[in-house]
Order: C-alpha cells, then structure tokens, then sequence
C-alpha cells in the first residue's frame, strides 16, 4: 500500500516536522471570505454594480489561487500578486476602472491576517506533535502577514523556527528553502517530514530532495499518483505520528 511508507515507520525515525501555514494549519479561505465580507459592505460595492457579496468572493478567490500559484512557481512577484488579483476580479466583474476602490488592496492585506480561524483540532494535533517532535513553520506567504497570523492566533509557541520564503529569498519548492529549514533545525532529511496542501509547493517540493511529505487535503481533492500519503484531518496525524 502507497501508505506504508510513512504509516508502517517507527514515528521515532522523525524529529523534525516542518508545517506550512496559510491552507494548512490557518484557514486562508475562511479568513478571506470573513474579511471579504466585511470590506464589502465598508466599501459599498453593491453601490458599484457588484449586487453579489458571493460571486464577488469566489471570483476573487479563483484569481487568488491561480496568482497564488504563479507566485509558488517564481513567475510573478509579491506586488504583482498584490496588484493583480483584485484588479482582476473587478474587471471580470464588469466594475469600471475609474470605480475601483483604489486602497481596497491595502485594507485587505491589513485585516485578513487579523483574523483566526484555524482548521478543525489545530491546538489538539501541534500540541500532540509538538510532545513527541520539534516543529517548524516553512510559509510562502508574505513575512508581515506571516507574523500577524502567528501572533493572532497563539501559534508561535508551537514552532522552534518559522521560515517565510520572502525572507529567504526563495519560495517553495525551490530546493533551496527546504535545505536552509533543514540547516536552521540543525536536522537531516531523513528525520524530516512535511506537511502542507500544495502538491507543488510543498509535497512535491520536499520530495525533490528526499524528504517525506503527508498531503492535506481537506477538500478531498483527487490524490496525484506519485502523492504517497494525504489527511483529510489534521486530527489524523495523532494517529498517523
């Protein structure tokens, strides 16, 4: 079975559990959707010919994934994410230029991080794992949303190290993040394991230089073949591990 390579393991093989944040452990869709809705109604956008609060987030959030993962890949930068994805949003939408709300970016990027809304059992499953490992945070997201999201909501006490890809200068799953978190843990890659939703970024991206990795998947997405393990739950991992 594809499972036995991780589930059959005496967990004491690993040490070091490296975590991705946004998709993850912090709920970036339900954070985005709370906040949407409430810049909706600050900004009055049903004034500017947007009559669906709904249609308006899932555009915006179907542009946020796809930038998102431009991004992961290095084919845009921070301010082209930042400068892209509500533009276009507005545009498919129909909205005039001249009737965009030309800070909505920036009040964007100041509340979303505000807001906590983590994954069922978060708390549970790092402070089981966090008894047993050390663990770390490996973020390609943005290093002052970062902060904000560990501080909010009581994480940081969890994470020997948290290592945001803006900060390295790489993002995942260039090599070169998964080989300075090793580094900075002062581990190897065989007592190592990673746990995050992108089978680009992170799965796929700690395969390429030998380190195990377990799929979150709570939208029970359809498994990759070359994907040896996925949760559906974080709270599987207090099996799992």
């Amino acid at each position: 079975m594809p499972q036995s390579k991780i589930v059959n393991r005496t967990s004491k093989i690993y040490k070091h559990i490296f975590f991705d944040l946004d998709h993850t452990i912090w709920d970036f869709d339900k954070n985005a959707e709370e906040t949407l809705h409430e810049l909706y109604g600050t900004y009055n956008l049903k004034g500017i010919g947007l009559h669906s609060a709904d249609l308006f987030i899932e555009t915006y959030t179907r542009h946020n994934h796809r930038l998102w993962a431009e991004y992961h890949l290095g084919r845009i930068t921070k301010d082209e994410l930042r400068e892209e994805r509500f533009k276009s949003t507005f545009i498919e939408l129909g909205v005039q230029p001249d009737l965009m709300p030309a800070d909505f970016e920036d009040a964007y990027v100041n509340l979303g991080p505000t807001k906590t809304n983590l994954f069922p059992h978060a708390h549970e499953t790092l402070a089981y794992l966090q008894s047993k490992y050390t663990l770390h945070l490996i973020s390609n997201g943005f290093k002052e949303s970062t902060e904000l999201k560990v501080k909010g909501t009581n994480l940081g006490s969890y994470f020997q190290n948290v290592i945001i890809s803006e900060v390295v200068g790489v993002n995942k799953p260039d090599p070169l993040i998964f080989k300075h978190a090793i580094e900075l843990a002062g581990t190897t890659i065989e007592e190592s394991l990673m746990i995050g939703d992108s089978i680009e970024a992170d799965i796929r991206g700690a395969m390429g230089v030998g380190m195990d990795a377990i799929y979150f998947n709570p939208c029970n997405l359809e498994k990759p073949a070359d994907v040896p393990v996925q949760i559906v739950h974080l709270k599987e991992l207090l099996t799992l591990l």
